[in-house]
């Protein structure tokens, strides 16, 4: 919010967040353009908030996914998410909590990440030709009664080589809604709107963002600053194959210093490639900020990134066309690929979503804003066998691990027992035999389950 009133005229700050506010959202509204800084940030700021809250009154676990959520709330309401178009989402997950006699702290991420499709919300409110408030209401509330059930299903059918699965579910829900409403006269489409000019000012500020959050890293979480650069070199040696709960796994200090570091390389990557700071290039940047608590890390971000980089030149585009440069950086939803695969099948991920990212967007028609995470869902269903079956000489199988298990954890994981590296042909041989070696917290999430079912049995 302070960075939006220092570039932004706050006499402009009230009508702007009523542009917000009055946007059908579909992909790309970038609210820099239509409202300015100044709003933009305040919007960001105050769906930030609003989203603490509802983690902090749900009594929600605090852990690495927590990092994601605020990451993709603040990211996503520079381009898409507004204080009216969440609520009747997040009212619709509430709504499934009570329907399933569960508590709300169970699914209160779900609700959060399910606003993916708050252009749906605004859409049906204020953009379609059966335009209405109580039908955009109803709509959101649809969204999110019927998500979490969609959500945990498709999580297991990518493997953990998706980070953005809730991207996934949204993009297959809007690929069936889109179709409806054509049936019954309505034509959404996908916008364009793309600030530019504020590449001084935005990478001054974000980059200077991210320089705090390396020094609290290294100096401020209580560890001295060796200690806190080797676990970062650890962290540096995982897959980043879901779930890995980077906070639970090696403390704040090594996240921290991993927030800064790939904000930095997201920063530097719009500008090596001549593209724009704005809205939604922020927005990515943001989200690889969150999920450097669960997933993401240089050594597994760079190859997707370099592959969409070659990805337009293949495809005769410049990789500063609006679309590539957020793929460059919402790609990195692959970065497991990466990890698990190595860098070559995580360039060859790049490349193959530069192309698909394209087309994806047209069947959900710009209401899913997670519609990279669609692009790297179709992806990772894909590659993950093949990659298997080829390069690892395995039969692939589908994971048996519950979505929520993500969320509702939030102990330290004993480091001591695991193996954080790529696996040395010993310990391959021990995978073979059924111990992993690359999935820490779903092997704790099996356990859990095996004591729960111990329990009910007496």
């Amino acid at each position: 919010m302070l960075i939006g009133l220092s570039m932004g005229h706050p006499e402009q700050l009230l009508s702007g967040l009523w542009k917000i506010v009055t946007m059908q959202d579909l992909l790309i509204t970038d609210y820099i353009h239509i409202a300015g800084p100044a709003a933009a940030f305040v919007n960001a700021g105050l769906v930030t908030i609003i989203s603490i809250l509802i983690i902090k009154l749900a009594k929600d676990p605090f852990n690495g996914f927590t990092i994601v959520e605020m990451g993709l709330m603040a990211g996503f309401s520079l381009f898409g998410k507004n204080v009216f178009n969440i609520w009747p989402i997040i009212l619709g997950t509430w709504l499934y909590a009570r329907y399933q006699k569960e508590p709300f702290s169970k699914y209160a991420s779900v609700a959060l990440l399910a606003t993916a499709l708050a252009p749906l919300v605004s859409y049906m409110a204020l953009g379609s030709v059966h335009a209405s408030l109580p039908l955009g209401v109803f709509t959101g509330i649809l969204v999110g009664f019927l998500l979490p059930s969609l959500s945990a299903y498709t999580y297991k059918i990518q493997n953990g080589m998706n980070l953005y699965n809730m991207g996934f579910a949204c993009g297959l829900f809007a690929m069936m809604v889109v179709p409806i409403l054509t049936a019954f006269g309505d034509k959404p489409d996908s916008v364009l709107y793309w600030s530019t000019g504020l590449n001084f000012e935005l990478s001054l500020a974000c980059g200077a963002l991210c320089v705090v959050f390396i020094l609290i890293g290294t100096f401020g979480c209580g560890d001295p600053a060796w200690a806190v650069w080797a676990g970062y070199r650890r962290l540096l040696s995982t897959t980043g194959r879901a779930p890995n709960d980077y906070l639970r796994m090696f403390g704040a200090g090594p996240v921290m210093v991993n927030i800064g570091i790939n904000g930095l390389i997201g920063i530097a990557y719009v500008l090596l490639v001549g593209g724009d700071l704005n809205g939604p290039t922020l927005g990515g940047i943001f989200t690889i900020m969150g999920f450097s608590a669960f997933g993401k890390h240089p050594r597994n971000i760079i190859p997707v990134m370099f592959g969409v980089w070659l990805g337009a030149y293949g495809m005769h585009y410049e990789p500063n066309y609006p679309a590539l440069q957020l793929a460059g950086l919402f790609g990195t939803t692959l970065a497991p690929v990466a990890g698990h695969f190595g860098p070559v099948c995580g360039i060859l991920a790049g490349f193959i979503h530069s192309a698909l990212v394209l087309q994806t967007g047209g069947p959900v028609a710009g209401l899913n804003l997670y519609n990279n995470g669609f692009s790297g869902g179709l992806i990772a269903i894909v590659l993950y066998p093949t990659l298997t079956a080829i390069i690892r000489h395995r039969r692939p199988k589908l994971r048996d691990a519950d979505y929520y298990d993500l969320f509702e954890a939030d102990q330290p994981i004993n480091m001591s027992n695991w193996h954080t590296h790529r696996p040395t042909p010993e310990e391959k041989a021990a995978e073979a035999a059924g111990r992993m070696t690359d999935d820490l917290p779903e092997r704790e999430g099996f356990q859990r389950m095996q004591k729960n079912e111990k329990k009910e049995n007496g």
